[in-house]
């Protein structure tokens, strides 16, 4: 029991990273009624926009603290790029089409997102380390935090007050709720659905690129295929929220991440356990959670979308 406040911490911030990504399944659901599941891939594409800009663009040398809101930067470049050029072409035509066309093309574009970056990006056959910060570890009491968990410390709780000032204060924002709620009324009422949702779109991949950089200072490599598990959690983050509400998102995520990280540590302590409290079996300790949810509260822990309240 010692080592709680430790884990407890390891949760938050592995759930942290979970939320920042599942905020961009529950905005364009919540506007379009539509599941991406290429959105991990938008999480993937994030994370080499960043690694580009280190290797390929800032010359040698470069520290840390200067390279750092470049590479976000570039990763928000790539990420949004991608978003926006999935939605108007890959997700727009089918707008009216029965709901598993646009779901299976979301499917195809995950798959295609994946092989394209392992044919075309040098090195992306295998993990690409990732730079790190220098500095730390950083002690607090029992609680040990990484250098590079000092990015997503700041950037989580940055990036949910930005958002929840974007949507319930500003023109656009109340526009984005005003078409979550009824889409036709807010078209006549001048609302423009189609920037509203191209909007959606580029900002859950902001989030996203957010998500990858600190993605990649956590664990000090990237991979091709590092947006499908991780976008599957993400997903089951914002199911656990409530699909549609932004803030159940982040709840989500991090009742996920804490739920994911003790149960890796203790379950294993358990008599009779012991072979279910492995690393391996941290996947698998999420998705149960997810069906105990759906079981007993299936509208998730939220439940209602913000939207839906104002």
């Amino acid at each position: 029991m010692n080592e709680l406040p430790q884990q407890l911490v390891n949760g938050l911030l592995l759930g942290s990273m979970y939320g920042l990504v599942a905020i961009g399944y529950t905005m364009v659901y919540g506007i379009v009624q539509l599941i991406n599941f290429a959105h991990g891939e938008i999480f993937m594409t994030g994370a080499f926009g960043a690694l580009t800009v280190y290797v390929y663009i800032l010359p040698d040398g470069t520290t840390m603290w200067v390279a750092l809101p470049l590479m976000l930067l570039g990763a928000i470049v790539v990420a949004v790029t991608v978003a926006v050029g999935a939605e108007r072409f890959a997700y727009r035509p089918l707008r009216g089409a029965p709901r598993l066309a646009p779901l299976i093309t979301a499917i195809g574009l995950s798959l295609a997102l994946q092989q394209a970056v392992w044919a075309w990006y040098p090195e992306a056959k295998s993990a690409r380390s990732f730079p790190q910060i220098d500095g730390g570890p950083f002690h607090i009491g029992n609680v040990t935090i990484q250098t590079g968990d000092i990015f997503l410390l700041v950037a989580a709780p940055v990036s949910m007050a930005v958002l929840a000032y974007f949507v319930m204060k500003t023109r656009t924002g109340r526009g984005m709720q005003a078409t979550a709620q009824d889409p036709d009324t807010a078209k006549l009422m001048g609302v423009n659905t189609d920037r509203i949702i191209v909007i959606a779109f580029a900002l859950g991949a902001v989030f996203a690129a957010v998500g990858a950089l600190a993605n990649g200072l956590k664990y000090g490599q990237i991979d091709f295929r590092m947006g499908f598990i991780l976008g599957l959690k993400a997903f089951t983050a914002a199911v656990l929220g409530g699909i549609g509400n932004i803030y159940g998102a982040m709840i989500g995520g991090v009742v996920l991440g804490i739920a994911e990280t003790l149960a890796t540590a203790y379950v294993a302590d358990i008599p009779g356990m012991d072979q279910f409290g492995s690393q391996s079996w941290a996947d698998v300790w999420a998705f149960i959670l997810l069906i105990l949810v759906l079981l007993l509260r299936p509208q998730g822990l939220l439940g209602e979308r913000v939207a839906d309240r104002a």
